[in-house]
């Protein structure tokens, strides 16, 4: 993305229209898969990260981040993404939790049940 597709991508959000949106629940993250229109009706794509935090006042919060992924870049997005999850999933293979895992890792953070996100505060 280059420096003026920062300062226009704003803009652009704000004129894009939904097409179509595909959230993805992650632990304590939510990714937005959001498809968009341009008023020329060209679609591009944006990947929000959210995370919940919690405010010092105890009132929730939420972090986000945003990528803008146009269409003339998918397919080097997609190969550089391919690459990357492969070298990790060769160096660092996914280990299955037993049973007696689950029960000693209970009260850690990452056994937390999940909560629902309110998409309306997002």
């Amino acid at each position: 993305m280059y420096s003026e597709d920062i300062d226009n991508s704003a803009a652009i959000e704000r004129g894009g229209d939904d097409v179509y949106s595909r959230p993805v629940r992650a632990g304590k993250r939510t990714y937005f898969f959001d498809v968009k229109a341009t008023k020329g009706n060209d679609y591009y794509l944006t990947i929000t990260e959210s995370k919940r935090r919690i405010e010092k006042d105890g009132r929730f919060a939420y972090d986000k981040h945003k990528i803008f992924l146009y269409k003339e870049d998918f397919e080097k997005f997609s190969q550089g993404l391919e690459e990357v999850i492969s070298y990790i999933k060769e160096r660092c293979p996914v280990v299955e939790k037993t049973e007696d895992d689950s029960r000693s890792s209970a009260g850690r953070e990452e056994s937390a049940p999940f909560s629902n996100v309110d998409f309306e505060e997002l």
